[in-house]
C-alpha cells in the first residue's frame, strides 16, 4: 500500500471548505461589472472621445454600478473571476477572497489506462499508474494568494479515491535584501530537477524509478525552512540551502523513512545543497546546469548516515528569431548515494537521460532512459541492501511517448515502455493512456 493511501482522517475537514469556496452562486463569480470586457465580436466601434460624452442615463447606470461593488465590499461578500474558459480558449482565473486578499484557485487532474505484463511492476512513483486498468492518479488543488507586502502564500492539496493530503504548503518572503529569500513551511526540496516539480509538469506519466529509489514515492519533501541567494554574478548562479525533516515513508526513504526518531541535536535534520546555473548561449538556445546534495541520518545505527550527491542538466532550443512552434530539449540527472550500515558502506547510482521533441504546436514526442545499479559494500562486492534486498544487480528501463494538446488546458498521451531488472527473469512491457485536465490559474513553472 502506498503512502497516499493512508491519510490522516482529520485532513478530510477541509473538504467541505474548499467544496465551499469553489461552489459560489454564479453572481459571486463574476468580475464587477465596471471592469467587465465584452467579447471582441461584440464590441461597439469605438467613438471619437472629443465629441462622445456620456448622457445623463450613463452617468446614473455607473454610479449605480459603482455603488454596488463598493456595497459588496464593505459587506465582505466572496467575490471571485470565471472559473469557466471562454469560446475563444482565453483562460479566465478562478478567484475567491474579500477586499484586497484573493486566492488563485486552480485543479489539475491527472488520469491513466495501464496495462503491465508484469503481476508486480516496478513502479517507484506514487502518483504512478501501478496497476492493470484504470488508475486515478491524482486531483491536485493549487491554492497562491499574496498575504501582504512580505509574504506569499502557496499550498498543493492532493485529493486520491483513498483520501485527501496537504502535499505542499509554505510562506515565501517577498522583500528580503541582498537578493535573499526564504521559505518555511512543508515544500518539496529543490534537489535536481524532476524532484521539485509535480506530476503535471513531467514529460512522462510516471517519474524516474532513480527519483522513488533514493528519495521515496512522494519526492523528497519535508517540513523545515530554506534559504537562497541569488548572486550578483554576469550570469545567473543562484545558492540554495534547506533545513528539513528526515522522515517520512514516501519522502525520506534514504533518510530515517517511516520509521520516524525524536529530533535531538541539529545533526537528526535532513540538509540539503543546491546550486542553480543558467545560461543563455544563444537566443535560442539555453542550458541550466544544476549541482545538489542531501544528508541526513538513517535508522541503521546510532548516527548511521546518508549523503545523495546529484549533477543535472536541460538543455532547451526553442526558436525565438523566427516564427516556429520546435522545441526541442535534452535533460538528464545522476544521483550518487552513499549509507552508512553496521560493519559496511553502500553505494549506488542511478539516473536517467530523456529528449522531447515537440514537432508541432499540439504535438510532441519524448523518449527517456533509466538506469540503477545494486548496492556496493566497501569491499566492491554487491551487498545486503536493506531498502531494497531483492535488487541485486542493474535495472534499466526505456520510455517512449507521444503527446497532444487539444488545446493548452488539457493533455492527452500514449506512453510505452520496456523494463528489464536483472533479478528477474523476465521483462516488464508496460503501456499508459493518460488524460490530463487542468481548470483556473495554474502558477507558472520554472525554467
Amino acid at each position: 500500500m502506498s503512502p497516499r493511501s493512508r491519510r490522516s482522517s482529520g485532513i478530510l475537514s477541509v473538504v467541505p471548505c474548499l467544496l465551499w469556496l469553489c461552489a459560489l452562486p454564479a453572481s459571486a463569480q463574476q468580475a464587477p461589472p465596471a471592469t467587465n470586457t465584452p467579447p471582441a465580436e461584440a464590441t461597439p466601434p469605438a467613438e471619437d472621445s472629443s465629441t462622445a460624452e456620456p448622457s445623463a442615463d450613463d452617468l446614473a447606470e455607473i454610479e449605480k454600478a459603482l455603488g454596488a461593488d463598493q456595497s459588496a465590499a464593505g459587506a465582505g461578500t466572496p467575490a471571485a473571476g470565471s472559473g469557466s474558459t471562454s469560446g475563444s480558449g482565453v483562460p479566465q482565473t478562478i478567484r475567491v477572497g474579500t477586499n484586497n486578499q484573493w486566492l488563485d484557485l486552480s485543479f489539475v487532474m491527472d488520469a491513466a489506462l495501464a496495462a503491465f505484463t508484469s503481476k508486480e511492476p516496478l513502479q517507484a512513483g506514487g502518483h504512478d499508474p501501478n496497476t492493470n486498468g484504470f488508475n486515478f492518479q491524482q486531483l491536485e488543488l493549487s491554492v497562491r494568494s499574496v498575504v501582504d507586502p512580505y509574504l506569499r502564500f502557496d499550498s498543493n492539496i492532493v485529493f486520491a479515491l483513498t483520501g485527501v493530503e496537504i502535499e505542499e504548503v509554505y510562506v515565501t518572503t517577498l522583500d528580503l535584501p541582498a537578493n535573499l529569500q526564504v521559505r518555511a513551511g512543508q515544500f518539496l526540496t529543490r534537489f535536481g530537477r524532476v524532484n521539485p516539480t509535480h506530476p503535471h509538469a513531467w514529460d512522462f506519466a510516471d517519474q524516474p524509478f532513480a527519483i522513488g529509489r533514493v528519495f521515496g514515492g512522494e519526492g523528497n519533501r519535508g517540513l523545515g525552512l530554506e534559504v537562497s541567494w541569488l548572486s550578483p554574478l554576469p550570469w545567473y548562479v543562484e545558492l540554495i540551502g534547506s533545513t528539513t525533516d528526515a522522515s517520512g515513508e514516501g519522502t525520506a526513504r534514504s533518510f530515517l523513512g517511516g520509521g520516524g526518531g525524536r529530533v535531538v541535536s541539529p545533526l537528526d535534520f535532513q540538509f540539503t545543497g543546491a546550486v542553480k546555473q543558467f545560461f543563455p548561449l544563444s537566443d535560442d538556445l539555453s542550458l541550466l546546469w544544476g549541482l545538489s546534495s542531501a544528508t541526513g541520518p538513517n535508522p541503521t545505527g546510532y548516527r548511521n548516515y546518508t549523503n545523495v550527491f546529484g549533477t543535472d542538466v536541460y538543455l532547451k532550443y526553442r526558436p525565438t528569431t523566427v516564427a516556429s512552434d520546435t522545441i526541442v530539449s535534452l535533460q538528464a540527472e545522476l544521483l550518487y548515494r552513499r549509507r552508512q550500515v553496521p560493519d559496511d558502506v553502500l553505494t549506488d547510482y542511478n539516473g536517467y537521460a530523456q529528449v522531447l521533441w515537440r514537432f508541432a504546436k499540439r504535438w510532441a514526442t519524448a523518449a527517456r532512459y533509466e538506469f540503477g545499479t545494486a548496492a556496493h559494500g566497501q569491499n566492491g562486492h554487491v551487498a545486503n541492501d536493506p531498502l531494497d534486498p531483492e535488487w541485486t544487480d542493474t535495472r534499466q528501463r526505456i520510455s517512449a511517448s507521444l503527446t497532444f494538446w487539444p488545446t493548452e488546458f488539457s493533455r492527452l498521451r500514449l506512453q510505452a515502455a520496456t523494463d528489464r531488472a536483472n533479478w528477474r527473469d523476465e521483462r516488464d512491457y508496460s503501456a499508459f493512456l493518460t488524460v490530463e485536465a487542468v481548470v483556473g490559474a495554474h502558477g507558472a513553472h520554472a525554467f
